[in-house]
């Protein structure tokens, strides 16, 4: 069998780097998040929040101020998710904000 095959969904990893990066916008985007991005249909996992500045090993990555972790069940549920209004709406009022936006999207 594929990895496909036996996945149960798709991961996607939003990782944002803001043009702001005080704790306000941090809180302000986090929120946008909450309001535009949970509840789509076949969301398994939703969970939006500031880096975590405690952890400052070698390994961690400083570079970004919010992340953003979805579980979808299917391909299909995550491509609606894309094009869904409330997702454009986001988009469109949040994306100004940021410097830079690393997406990743990994079978789970």
């Amino acid at each position: 069998m594929s990895d496909t095959a036996q996945s149960s969904g798709l991961a996607h990893m939003v990782f944002f780097t803001l043009k702001d990066r005080s704790p306000t916008a941090r809180d302000a985007l986090v929120a946008a998040c909450d309001m535009y991005l949970t509840d789509h249909p076949g969301t398994i996992h939703y969970s939006a929040g500031p880096r975590a500045e405690a952890y400052q090993r070698p390994v961690n990555d400083q570079e970004f101020d919010v992340a953003l972790v979805l579980i979808f069940a299917t391909d299909e549920d995550h491509q609606r998710y894309q094009t869904s209004e409330r997702h454009q709406q986001f988009l469109a009022e949040q994306l100004e904000n940021c410097s830079t936006v690393r997406v990743f999207d990994a079978i789970s």
